[in-house]
């Protein structure tokens, strides 16, 4: 479970290893400009953390779904079938309301220390549901069998716009994402 750092709000995700997926089912209690929202989301991923399936659900009086298909190399269709080239070369998904999100790429290329990579993000904005391609890059400082940290980077034009250390466990769940959010509990 997460909390946002500076407005009310509570994230709880369970997350599944079954022998032929990796399903992430998550619920956020959260607000936005002075606004509540509820959210669902489910992520599924083959054993290898390559992306599979991204549903997300506003819940409440405007419920609305997004519902992406992805093979896991870089090519995406929406729920019906219909190709989305706008999202091509994007093997990860980021969902602005939860620090869950970054153990996707954190777990599918398990670097090793000192080692970074820069990726093509198909970013989802919550409660708007919009979605847009941004560019992030992950670079290992530490890796344990405890867990380790890593150095993140929202990237415009190859520039950082924001930065932050990720502390993750030996699962690559972040543990405290400063400024945004914290986690309060593992069960």
């Amino acid at each position: 479970m997460w909390t946002p750092w500076t407005a009310p709000g509570l994230e709880h995700v369970r997350v599944l290893i079954q022998p032929e997926a990796i399903v992430a089912d998550g619920l956020i209690l959260g607000v936005s400009e002075r606004e509540p929202f509820r959210v669902h989301y489910e992520i599924q991923c083959d054993q290898q953390w390559k992306l599979r399936v991204v549903h997300v659900s506003l819940l409440g009086d405007s419920s609305r779904s997004l519902h992406l298909l992805t093979d896991g190399e870089g090519s995406w269709t929406a729920e019906h079938g219909e190709a989305l080239p706008s999202l091509s070369g994007c093997r990860d998904v980021d969902i602005s309301v939860t620090p869950f999100t970054n153990t996707l790429p954190i777990r599918r290329l398990a670097l090793e220390s000192g080692v970074s990579a820069t990726l093509s993000m198909v970013y989802i904005s919550v409660p708007e549901l919009q979605v847009e391609v941004t560019e992030q890059r992950y670079t290992c400082l530490e890796a344990t069998s405890s867990g380790g940290r890593y150095w993140f980077e929202g990237l415009e034009q190859g520039e950082a716009t924001f930065t932050a250390e990720l502390p993750v466990d030996q699962d690559g769940l972040v543990m405290d994402y400063p400024g945004l959010f914290r986690r309060v509990g593992t069960w």
